[in-house]
């Protein structure tokens, strides 16, 4: 079935922003994109478009994006606001890029709930919704059906996220090749490293060691002797470049090869219990699970009957 997504067009938005949810989500089967607002928006950045449906259509769409605008303490019109309130309130899922997130707050949705924004941007959101949870440093942050990203790069894994929730590995691995984009970057890494990195000291050589030997037991000592650093200095650096402890993210890149084994391969659970180095099927179902909410039974019949 295909998603409906309303992609709103504020007064003040970011092309950039605006031609990342075009290219990104609008070149995914699963979705029809329809561009949502007034007449004639002027970008932030000089440009004017031109919506191709007016802000009614939002009230159709399982998915409402909104991407980031200028001067985001001023909020876009009611007629915008009003349009995403009506979404979230039946359930449709929400969705902010960069400074759109500022949109979400005005339409009064973020109350109790985690978003995250540019850093640039993020003690003034705080100041102005001191009931949003403002999450620091990280690329996008899922709560529900509220989705908030950190700026260019970030919301161009945001909508990979999307299509991976939505359709699968596959479709987002087959997204981040046409976007040259990696599909693999997760929500917690951060949008900046405060630390400059000693020379020597970039662990990604390490990380692409790892990934190599998914199927083989590694602990945070081999990890270390690999980069060549003390355990200690070495989960404090990877840390700091990944946002994640060393085993909490060979974890999520083991479930994301569970993940696209189970919608490509016809493999058994013990098999791709193996591959991704989670031992025993009972150990790999119950990590499965727990990371996706789904047994991987469950997970192969959704998403092998997707052609995304």
């Amino acid at each position: 079935m295909v998603r409906r997504i309303a992609l709103l067009v504020p007064p003040r938005v970011s092309a950039l922003d605006y031609s990342i949810g075009v290219n990104i989500l609008g070149d995914q089967p699963g979705y029809s994109v329809l561009s949502v607002g007034e007449p004639g928006v002027a970008s932030d950045d000089g440009v004017v478009i031109v919506p191709s449906h007016p802000l009614s259509a939002a009230d159709d769409a399982d998915m409402i994006v909104v991407p980031g605008f200028g001067d985001p303490h001023l909020p876009p019109p009611d007629s915008y606001l009003d349009a995403i309130a009506r979404g979230h309130a039946r359930g449709a899922t929400v969705v902010g890029l960069c400074t759109g997130t500022f949109g979400l707050a005005f339409a009064g949705i973020t109350t109790d709930r985690r978003v995250t924004t540019h850093w640039r941007w993020s003690d003034q959101l705080r100041e102005l919704f001191p009931d949003t949870k403002v999450v620091d440093n990280v690329l996008f942050v899922q709560d529900g059906n509220l989705l908030t990203s950190a700026g260019a790069g970030a919301a161009i894994d945001l909508c990979l996220h999307l299509i991976r929730e939505d359709f699968g590995v596959d479709a987002s691995h087959a997204a981040g090749r046409e976007a040259i984009a990696s599909p693999a970057r997760l929500g917690p890494q951060p949008q900046y490293v405060d630390v400059l990195s000693p020379p020597g000291a970039d662990l990604a050589a390490t990380r692409e060691w790892a990934l190599s030997r998914l199927a083989q037991p590694l602990t945070v000592d081999a990890l270390a002797r690999h980069a060549a650093m003390s355990r200690r200095t070495f989960i404090r650096r990877f840390s700091e470049e990944s946002g994640l402890p060393p085993m909490r993210w060979l974890t999520l890149q083991r479930v994301l090869v569970a993940r696209r084994l189970l919608e490509t391969s016809d493999w058994s659970v013990d098999r791709i219990a193996g591959a991704a180095g989670m031992g025993t099927a009972a150990n790999f179902r119950a990590i499965f699970r727990r990371e996706t909410g789904s047994l991987p039974s469950d997970y192969r019949r959704t998403y092998r009957g997707l052609d995304g």
